[in-house]
């Protein structure tokens, strides 16, 4: 009987290579499969999807399967995938992340933005992020992705998909379980701050500030809250159908008869 092929796991985030997260998924996942680290060498949190292209990019072995790259995570995807890993891979897991991608996060995570850069290169992926303050129980965010990795490596995923996974910043036996949700929204207030610099000229710097989340019976922000991990999956193609039909219906036929210039 011909043995089994072991998985392919690559890993990455955006806190950068030497994330606590990142360390425990590469070992813990080992016995879903053979795992391989391609992260940022440095943080590159809310860099959202973005591609380093107007500099070098540089591919750095800091220990066996261990790779860091002087770019973001959706660079780490694209070089892991066509160049650093010896084939495509089975799964790829971003994280695990300190702190939550609920809600509008989405947008600006470079932990779910790696997820998407995997699964628009055909690759079944996933973005892990622990919801809550430090100290971080990384433990169940493990355990969480020993899971689900094992049931995306068994049933696959729907086509143009990839999960975002929020998990309370709890202990295993805390958790009530698992859910699928649907993305809620998430604003931060008072995230602007205007400074001065060292020479009375004003500045601004964004981040921090009290996250205002709608907190409605579904969405990954309501069941994290209620002590559930969320699972949410996201959709690539990001046309809104409804809208889309609405368009058509109303401004079609002007659309139609309007003539440039």
């Amino acid at each position: 009987m011909r043995e089994k092929k072991k998985a392919l796991i690559l890993l990455t985030n955006d806190d950068g290579v030497y994330a606590p997260g990142l360390r425990l998924l590469f070992a813990g996942l080992a016995s879903a499969g053979e795992t391989i680290i391609v992260a940022p060498d440095r943080d590159n949190s809310a860099v959202s999807h973005s591609l380093s292209l107007h500099r070098p990019l540089m591919v750095k072995e800091l220990e066996e399967n261990i790779f860091s790259i002087n770019g973001t995570p959706a660079d780490c995807v694209t070089i892991g995938v066509e160049k650093v890993l010896p084939r495509k891979p089975d799964l790829i897991v971003s994280g695990i992340n300190a702190g939550a991608n609920l809600g509008h996060d989405i947008s600006y995570s470079g932990t779910v933005s790696a997820a998407k850069e995997g699964t628009i290169r055909g690759v079944p992926s996933m973005a892990l992020s622990i919801a809550g303050h430090g100290p971080y129980h990384f433990d169940t965010g493990l355990q969480c992705a020993r899971f689900v990795a094992e049931l995306i490596l068994t049933n696959g995923l729907p086509g143009d998909c990839y999960l975002n996974i929020n998990i309370p910043n709890l202990r295993p036996a805390e958790i009530r379980g698992l859910k699928i949700t649907r993305q809620g929204s998430r604003m931060y207030e008072d995230a602007l701050q205007e400074l001065s610099d060292p020479w009375g000229r004003p500045c601004f710097w964004i981040g921090g500030g009290k996250p205002s989340q709608e907190l409605e019976c579904g969405t990954d922000s309501f069941e994290t809250e209620k002590n559930y991990i969320s699972i949410t999956p996201i959709h690539v193609d990001l046309t809104n159908y409804e809208a889309l039909d609405t368009l058509q219906g109303a401004w079609g036929s002007t659309l139609k008869g309007h003539q440039f210039p």
